[in-house]
């Protein structure tokens, strides 16, 4: 199954811009945004994001029905929070 999982933006790359890193459940990764380039992306915006790119610019609100939705899955979520952690930043 493929997921696609909300992120909220907290910082941008000033030598990249295709490139931002973004907060996914307490853990952060830098993700492709070019696919958003139409977008007005900031930092505290919400995107979805799926293996490393930024699909759709999402509201708050529906990142958090997303989260909660997710958090209900239990373990396979937790699982992919740790699969997460483990990998690196760069």
């Amino acid at each position: 199954m493929c997921l696609g999982i909300p992120g909220e933006l907290v910082a941008a790359d000033a030598d990249n811009p295709d490139l931002a890193v973004v907060d996914v459940g307490g853990v952060r990764r830098r993700i492709n945004v070019a696919l958003l380039t139409e977008e007005d992306l900031g930092v505290g915006d919400w995107v979805l994001v799926h293996v490393g790119f930024a699909l759709s610019k999402i509201s708050e609100s529906e990142a958090q029905a997303v989260l909660d939705y997710l958090e209900g899955l239990g373990t396979a979520y937790d699982d992919e929070l740790d699969a997460l952690r483990g990998s690196d930043i760069t």
